[in-house]
């Protein structure tokens, strides 16, 4: 986890390596965001492509 924390990216996947660990924030300066769907339509549909394990 980062000690940097974006306030213009929310996130509360602690499980990924950029997770800010001082708070619900990212700790990137940007990100992806994409997709695994052919036509998305729900939330569902939609992934940061930015994530990372973080082991």
């Amino acid at each position: 986890m980062l000690s940097h924390e974006n306030k213009s990216i929310r996130c509360t996947v602690n499980q990924c390596a950029h997770h800010c660990s001082c708070g619900d924030y990212c700790g990137l300066d940007h990100i992806t965001i994409g997709t695994h769907e052919a036509n998305p339509c729900t939330q569902q549909c939609v992934d940061c492509m930015s994530f990372a394990t973080s082991h």
